[in-house]
Formats: structure tokens, C-alpha cells, sequence
């Protein structure tokens, strides 16, 4: 592991999304992230990797009080759970400051702490329906695109989450005080929207698909079909990597006409349409390879595993059988050997509570109790 973060520990309360997403990278960048999974079936998936886990109760008084232990030696405690939900149980933001007033306590919702959404359910695409993310998506004419989950719950939620804990755990090694950390994803995508917002004031910017700088309305800044029915992503924005392309399109520029000229742009498109479509993919990706054309192929995620790029930054790598992601960001001056074992449910259990005083007796009271899980 990175040894960023080396000698910080955190709290994962178990969740899915933004918030398990955010204790990887957490744990990745070296600190001891230990998740509090409750009883029941468990999946292990990647944002389990390089942490610990414990199966407690957290619905028995007993169960909360292994949790606060924890929280007494840790320094960030992570939920994603609805508000009020960690202050009914006896978690929340109040309880842990109590006992232990420097702890950073990380905060992932959809719709934020407060207003009238605070407590309704939703998902990704929920979240970024309200903040026009996802209406500049797609094809105009048609529906929406829901982006997966990358730009709501992983851009706007797990990103903005891991920068205000980081911004806090500088304060509180200033101050010696503690945080609560309010990230919801409409906040973090709103914020990323910004640059929208922006052109929009200047005049550069609809809410009609497809008719602006980024959205696929220019010929120089959009994905055609090839002959194998895969595509090309074209993206030369600037004047000098756009004749590029057209060099290795073997286009004469002054037919072709401007660049920035609109009313050739439908003229222009169709063009390039009939000239993509006229190889495969992989041929085009031979042709555009190490220029300066912003021509690229366009990827499945299986795919980019094997491409040259990926494989000397190691950003995919096998673990028996498996694909996984590698570490990002890449730190000079730091170790980086990530720890890609997926973390067994409760199998840190025993170690965990002896580690914070509890004794071998106490620890198979609790288990035959049902309000601790040994997995061993």
C-alpha cells in the first residue's frame, strides 16, 4: 500500500456505492480501513480490497459499543446510510465527537443532510436527474443516457467525500477538532456542472443535446461507426490537431472547409461518417497511433486490459482469474504495492477486538451472543 495515509485509521460502516468506493481509495493510499459489516449475506467485490472486517450487531447495545471503541481510536468514520439513521442507532456525528473529538466523520448521501429530499430514497440516476448532468447526456431526439454511476455516485459523491476528509484531517491535526463531512452527490455534481453554468452565462452553452462544445454536435468532437460496426472517438479541439486528422484522413483541408464554420458542420459530419465506416476499427487505430490527431479507439471494458497504455501504467491487472483496477492517483516518492485480497466478511473480527482490550473469553461471549461474527 501507499504510505500516504499510513497511521490513519477509519470506520467503514458497510454500504454499497460512493462510500465503500471512497474507504478503497482511502485504503489504497495506506490507511487501515476497518469495515463494519453487519450480518447477513455479503459479496465481496473490488471495494473491499486492502481492508479489514468485523460482522457486529450494531442493532444490540453491546454491538454499538465495539463500534465506538473503534471510533475512540480511529480518525475518520464513513456511513452512506439515509440521515438521522447512524443518531438513532447511537452512531452519529454527536456521540463520536463525545469520545473522540478529532474524528473526521465522512458523510455519503444522494440528496444531502438537509431539504425536503433528505429522506427519500434514489439512486445515480436520480441524483444527477436534478442537476442537469443528465439531461446533457445523449442523443438528441432520444432519452437521456444514464452514464453508469461514474459522474453521481463515484464523481460527484466518492470524490468530493475523500476531498473533504483529507481538507479535514489537515484541520484537525492543526486544531485538534473534528469534522463532520456533508457530501451528497446533487452537491458534487452540481459543482462539476460548473464549467456548463459558466458557458451557458457566455452565451456558449443550450440545454438542447448535441448542439454544444463537449456533447458531440461537432465533427471534431464525437464518435463515428467503423466498417466492423465499432468506433473511433474523435476529439481535436485545437486547430493544429484537427488538420492533423484531416492529414491522416487524407482530406484536402481547403475542401473540407473551416473548422468552426456551422454551416458546414452537417455537410462535414457526413464526410467523416463515410470515411470511418470504410475500415475496422483496429485499422483506423493503426493509422491514428502516436499522432497528434486526437483519434482513438473506442474501448469495452474488457478490451482495455490489453491495450499498450493501460499495460505499462498497469492500469488493469490479472489477480487469478480476475480483473482488477490499479492505484490512482501514483505517488514518486511512495510506496505502492496495493494489497489486491478481497477482505472476508468478519474475518478480522478476533483481532480487531483484541486489539481495543477485549479478551479471548469476552470475544466468544460476544460470538455465541450473535452480536459479534467470527469468520475464522
Amino acid at each position: 500500500m501507499s504510505d500516504q495515509l499510513k497511521g490513519i485509521r477509519v470506520i467503514e460502516l458497510a454500504g454499497i456505492g460512493p462510500a465503500p468506493y471512497a474507504g478503497q481509495l482511502l485504503a489504497e493510499m495506506g490507511a487501515e480501513v476497518i469495515v463494519i459489516n453487519r450480518p447477513g449475506s455479503f459479496v465481496p467485490t473490488i471495494d473491499s480490497r486492502g481492508k479489514k472486517s468485523i460482522v457486529v450487531d450494531i442493532k444490540k447495545p453491546e454491538g454499538i459499543s465495539i463500534v465506538l471503541e473503534l471510533c475512540k481510536t480511529a480518525s475518520v468514520i464513513i456511513e452512506g446510510l439515509r440521515p438521522g439513521v447512524t443518531e438513532r442507532l447511537g452512531l452519529g456525528p454527536k456521540v463520536c465527537h463525545d469520545i473522540n473529538p478529532k474524528i473526521i466523520y465522512g458523510r455519503m448521501t444522494g440528496w444531502g443532510q438537509t431539504g425536503p429530499w433528505a429522506n427519500m430514497a434514489g439512486h445515480d440516476i436520480n441524483y444527477i436527474s436534478i442537476t442537469g448532468a443528465l439531461n446533457a447526456i445523449g442523443v438528441e431526439g432520444q432519452v437521456p443516457s444514464p452514464p453508469l454511476n461514474l459522474i453521481g455516485d463515484y464523481g460527484g459523491g466518492t470524490m468530493f467525500l475523500i476531498m473533504g476528509i483529507l481538507a479535514s484531517l489537515i484541520k484537525a491535526q492543526k486544531t485538534g477538532v473534528g469534522e463532520i463531512v456533508d457530501a451528497a452527490i446533487i452537491d458534487g455534481t452540481t459543482s462539476m456542472m460548473g464549467i456548463v453554468h459558466s458557458l451557458h452565462s457566455l452565451g456558449q452553452w443550450t440545454n438542447k443535446r448535441q448542439s454544444n462544445l463537449l456533447d458531440g454536435s461537432m465533427p471534431f468532437y464525437r464518435c463515428y461507426e467503423t466498417k466492423d460496426h465499432k468506433y473511433m472517438a474523435v476529439g481535436c479541439l485545437e486547430a493544429k490537431f484537427f488538420n492533423i486528422m484531416l492529414s491522416c484522413l487524407n482530406i484536402d483541408k481547403v475542401s473540407f472547409g473551416s473548422q468552426h464554420d456551422k454551416g458546414l458542420w452537417a455537410k462535414q459530419n457526413k464526410t467523416l461518417e463515410d470515411l470511418f465506416f470504410m475500415k475496422t476499427r483496429d485499422e483506423w487505430s493503426i493509422i491514428f497511433n502516436n499522432t497528434d490527431a486526437c483519434v482513438t479507439p473506442v474501448l469495452s471494458y474488457t478490451e482495455a486490459a490489453s491495450h499498450p497504455q493501460n499495460v505499462s501504467r498497469s492500469n488493469l491487472i490479472d489477480i487469478d482469474g480476475v480483473i482488477q483496477t490499479g492505484p490512482a492517483p501514483r505517488f514518486t516518492n511512495s510506496d505502492s504495492n496495493i494489497d489486491f485480497s478481497i477482505s472476508k466478511s468478519g474475518a478480522d473480527a478476533r483481532s480487531i477486538l483484541k486489539e481495543i482490550g477485549y479478551n479471548e473469553s469476552l470475544i466468544d461471549d460476544l460470538a455465541s451472543q450473535l452480536i459479534v461474527y467470527l469468520n475464522e
